[in-house]
């Protein structure tokens, strides 16, 4: 299990497949309160004929360190992975919170972007006045109840019950620190206005159900993309769980297609 220290964290990474591709590698980033292991279905499916990086973020999963405050900190983790690794361009794949960091990085550093996939992410946080009432605060409620009711409405009506426990539970092991610090990054974010920039061909997947982040908001944001591809599947916001053979689909026809 490879690790790499970066700025006072130890990041746990994956790197598997052919280094002599013809294609560029595959880059996974995972999302808020997640690990690398959501990936496993795509993991399992591409490396047999390309690398395929994957890493947990700081304060996730295998990986420690804390104290990050922004999502372009974590952007810079990811970074010094793919310099670390020596990929100088890669297909970046990111879901909700990793879509956020894939962005980042895509407007910080073009070239070293192929492609890009948005899995249930968007470009800005926007919440009606109501909303934003209620999400605020959600953070004054216990932390394992904060946690347990975001996860929670994460999954499409009808998802099995014991599985969201359990990954209520995964989630809970988070680090508070990260977790409600990370809460406030995400709820900070705004690259919409910078949208016509990433001139990348971007794939944007989200589920028709997500009332994390709503549909309507990633449409919004894909008519301010000069090349985007939009995806919409019956699921919630956790689409790599909910339908993970149908997002490998997606992700296969999109990096396979003529551009």
């Amino acid at each position: 299990m490879p690790q790499l220290d970066v700025d006072g964290a130890r990041l746990t990474y994956d790197d598997e497949g052919p280094r002599d591709a013809a294609d560029v590698p595959l880059v996974f980033v995972h999302g808020w309160t997640a690990d690398r292991h959501r990936w496993d279905h795509q993991m399992a499916h591409f490396s047999t004929r390309r690398r395929v990086v994957r890493l947990d973020l700081r304060g996730h999963g295998e990986s420690t360190g804390a104290g990050v405050r922004t999502i372009g900190e974590l952007a810079r983790d990811v970074l010094a992975l793919l310099d670390h690794l020596e990929v100088e361009r890669c297909a970046l794949v990111g879901h909700s919170m990793g879509g956020m960091i894939a962005q980042t990085v895509a407007l910080g550093h073009a070239a070293r972007v192929e492609r890009m996939v948005l899995v249930n992410s968007i470009g800005r946080m926007a919440y009606s006045r109501g909303r934003g009432l209620l999400m605020a605060a959600s953070t004054l409620v216990p932390f394992k109840l904060f946690v347990a009711a975001n996860i929670q409405r994460a999954f499409a009506p009808g998802y099995p019950r014991e599985e969201i426990r359990e990954h209520i539970r995964a989630s809970a092991a988070t680090p508070r620190e990260v977790v409600m610090t990370l809460y406030g990054a995400m709820r900070a974010f705004d690259v919409l206005d910078r949208a016509g920039e990433i001139a990348v061909p971007t794939l944007m997947v989200h589920g028709y159900h997500d009332v994390q982040l709503p549909v309507g908001q990633m449409l919004r944001m894909a008519k301010a993309y000069p090349d985007a591809v939009v995806r919409i599947l019956d699921a919630g916001h956790e689409l790599p769980l909910e339908k993970p053979a149908e997002l490998t689909g997606a992700l296969d026809a999109f990096l396979t297609a003529k551009r």
